[in-house]
């Protein structure tokens, strides 16, 4: 369904953009099915893709159909399908795999929150707590199998966007890097690969915490494991504090909070490297705009997402100074900020 507004009737073109969330939920069956799993080897006739995924064969018929008309799959002759470059990034095993992201945004704890847009746009409220009746975090916490359906969806971000824009960043005088929030570890794996005289730390609370992506990437033996609370305080010692879609959670007072307790855990030497969907300010377009909306509907009151003069008040509350965004990327950008003078 590509949409090009210099030849599609508004009519037409306002009916393809409403049918957008249709396309998000196909994509999302088909990644928990593990459709393209079974496409990894070549095209295959459809009644054997359906026997594999343990589905009926005429709707996955039907779906893969669809989502050839976006671009997802290929239909070949006889009912045969082929993966595209983007239906690869649905496999598990796929290098950037999307699969968990996408499956995440067709859960339904993640699909009725969105029905809630409405009302937070009347009343400035987050929709996910009005709905599920507690915050985003307490209800992954208290649903354990939604809450590693998120951690897999941020690993994936993580993995896929935010690397490549802190993999811009030049570690060369570091020798500690610390990972403030850093949930699974996608991020300080990619940062540790990337710079073989890096130490890391991965600190997280006890719940998140964990080794398994930083092990499956070959540098647990120099990465540590810290649990704790970024509300209360963050490892000491750290030459560079990274915070990776953190500061977005969470309204100004409490951002600052954040951003003070690293700034108490280094010295006048240190950094803070803020990995955001900075939102622009120049009238540039960017779909940093739908990520905005995500965080009205998703988080707590006051999380947003903000734009370059925003982090630099922020961050002088904390008692950093912003020396710029450093590195910009499809989506996420890359802000540093330094220690001010005492």
């Amino acid at each position: 369904m590509p949409i090009d507004s210099g030849m599609v009737p508004p009519p037409a073109r306002m009916a393809q953009l409403t049918m957008g969330t249709m396309v998000s939920q196909a994509i999302s069956a088909a990644a928990a099915l593990g459709v393209a799993d079974t496409l990894v080897d070549g095209p295959c006739q459809v009644n054997e893709i359906a026997a594999r995924v343990g589905a009926d064969a005429p709707g996955i018929y039907r779906l893969m159909r669809a989502l050839a008309d976006v671009g997802v799959f290929e239909e070949l002759d006889g009912r045969r399908f082929a993966s595209t470059s983007l239906g690869d990034l649905l496999r598990a095993d796929a290098p950037g795999s999307l699969r968990a992201w996408a499956i995440m945004l067709g859960r339904s704890f993640h699909r009725q929150a969105w029905t809630g847009l409405e009302e937070s746009l009347r009343t400035g409220e987050p929709a996910f707590e009005r709905i599920h009746g507690q915050p985003c975090f307490d209800y992954c916490r208290d649903h354990p199998e939604d809450g590693e359906i998120l951690d897999a969806a941020m690993t994936a971000v993580s993995s896929q966007f935010i690397a490549t824009v802190v993999q811009q960043y030049e570690f060369a005088a570091a020798s500690t890097v610390v990972d403030v929030g850093g949930g699974r570890g996608g991020l300080i794996a990619a940062i540790l690969t990337a710079n073989p005289h890096l130490r890391g730390v991965l600190f997280d609370l006890p719940h998140v915490v964990a080794r398994q992506v930083v092990d499956q990437a070959g540098v647990g033996d120099r990465c540590s494991f810290t649990c704790g609370d970024f509300f209360d305080s963050v490892p000491p010692g750290g030459d560079v504090y990274v915070l990776s879609n953190i500061i977005h959670d969470w309204a100004d007072e409490t951002a600052v909070r954040i951003l003070h307790n690293c700034r108490a855990a280094m010295g006048l030497g240190g950094r803070v490297l803020l990995a955001e969907a900075v939102l622009r300010d120049d009238g540039v377009p960017s779909r940093t705009v739908w990520a905005d909306l995500e965080m009205l509907v998703m988080n707590v009151r006051g999380a947003r997402q903000r734009t370059e003069n925003e982090f630099r008040e922020l961050l002088a509350r904390a008692g950093l100074r912003m020396t710029g965004v450093v590195a910009r990327g499809h989506i996420f950008d890359l802000v540093e900020a330094v220690p001010t003078e005492p």
